[in-house]
């Protein structure tokens, strides 16, 4: 391999891609925190759906701005690291999501059992 190969600049973030990159990370992380911290009168599910969304939405502008991960770099061999990344995503998730639903169901007390409470003490 000369030199030639490793000298080639469309691997290499410019400001202007870095900029892009931190101002939509800026972005996407403000709109969640803005959504928990206004109280913003919107369904939970609805909520959710967003915040896990823009956080998706997040890592794959890491990957792309940040890590230089596309699909025309490296003759495609970063494509692997895209679904990987992608299966990752989806593990992590769906995984949060089936976690925090299965402890708010299994977890919090029911109404009837808090009310035996107090009328047992």
């Amino acid at each position: 391999m000369s030199a030639e190969h490793h000298d080639t600049h469309e691997a290499h973030g410019s400001y202007r891609s870095y900029m892009i990159g931190f101002v939509l990370s800026v972005v996407l992380t403000a709109i969640p925190f803005w959504i928990v911290l206004a109280e913003v009168e919107i369904h939970l599910w609805l909520a959710l759906s967003i915040i896990f969304g823009l956080g998706a939405i997040q890592i794959m502008v890491h990957v792309f701005y940040f890590l230089h991960v596309t699909v025309k770099a490296e003759a495609g061999w970063q494509v692997m690291s895209l679904v990987f990344t992608g299966v990752l995503l989806l593990i992590v998730l769906v995984g949060s999501i089936w976690v925090m639903t299965h402890l708010n169901t299994n977890m919090m007390p029911q109404h009837e059992q808090m009310e035996m409470m107090r009328n047992a003490g």
